[in-house]
């Protein structure tokens, strides 16, 4: 990964595309653990966002990882507002 700035949107569009299961707890947690070493943050928001990316970072970890509670809380610090939409599935329906 080349050095690049990393945003509050950044984080965001990660922990989303986590929840809404476009990438796997795995993938999100090497993505952190490589914004960890290899990405600068940028410096308004440089506490929020590694204390944030390094706790994603440790969700693989038993001892620590990662629910719903910590993705709302993360997208709340980072300025978003996490909602749950339930729909029936058309499989269940039609049964």
């Amino acid at each position: 990964m080349k050095s690049m700035k990393i945003t509050r949107k950044d984080v965001a569009q990660k922990s989303v595309d986590y929840l809404h299961h476009r990438i796997t707890q795995a993938e999100l947690v090497d993505w952190a653990e490589t914004v960890m070493m290899d990405a600068d943050f940028e410096s308004h928001d440089f506490e929020t966002l590694r204390d944030i990316v390094s706790k994603i970072g440790l969700a693989d970890v038993k001892a620590f990882g990662m629910t719903w509670e910590d993705c709302e809380h993360f997208l709340s610090h980072l300025g978003y507002r996490a909602t749950i939409i339930v729909k029936e599935s058309s499989t269940m329906a039609a049964a």
